[in-house]
């Protein structure tokens, strides 16, 4: 068993039962508006069962097929339909048509991926992504202070794996909701076109 499988046996720290505030955000703020979204690592499907309530067409992708499960179950249960799949984000062209999606959410995904995955990662989002499309990632940041958790990424990081293949509109200060912190680590949002 993966790793990835093994931590939804429990409750993972991310699973907090609700949308990211920053999504949420995203969508009152109407950055992120209608139309076909990837959640890409979606876990649970918090993010992704929230956006269909809110009129979206959503693909919800996890690497964990336990979390689809268990998502799945979610999404039944709040009666919201959600195209909930089991796939690995670093593969995308074998699922998606060039420009499928009008709109990626990464809430939690980038921070995990090494060095050599990132570019990967980026080329992928970009491919999937129709031209104009936005991709939104929400990361920890190199402000948190400690070890714990995962590896933290810097302004920059995000700007050297991205800059050449979107537009990059800001990357922000922000804070990424878990069940262990009463306001959450810190974090950046950002926010990226696909030109």
């Amino acid at each position: 068993m993966s790793w990835w499988e093994s931590v939804y046996l429990g409750s993972p720290p991310w699973d907090i039962g609700r949308p990211q505030p920053e999504i949420v955000e995203l969508v009152e703020r109407q950055e992120l508006r209608g139309g076909r979204v990837l959640d890409i690592g979606c876990g649970l499907g918090d993010n992704s069962i929230f956006l269909v309530k809110k009129g979206f067409s959503v693909v919800c992708m996890d690497i964990a097929h336990l979390a689809i499960r268990r998502g799945k179950a979610k999404a039944a249960k709040e009666r919201v339909e959600v195209d909930f799949r089991v796939g690995d984000a670093l593969k995308l062209d074998e699922y998606y048509d060039e420009g499928f999606f009008d709109a990626v959410v990464d809430s939690g995904m980038f921070h995990t991926l090494g060095d050599d995955e990132r570019p990967i990662f980026a080329r992928q989002i970009r491919r999937v992504l129709a031209t104009g499309g936005s991709y939104f990632m929400l990361c920890f940041s190199d402000k948190e202070p400690g070890d714990w958790g995962p590896r933290r990424v810097s302004k920059r990081e995000i700007e050297e794996t991205f800059s050449g293949l979107f537009r990059v509109n800001y990357i922000r200060d922000a804070y990424f909701a878990t069940r262990h912190h009463r306001k959450g680590p810190q974090a950046y949002l950002a926010s990226m076109t696909k030109v």
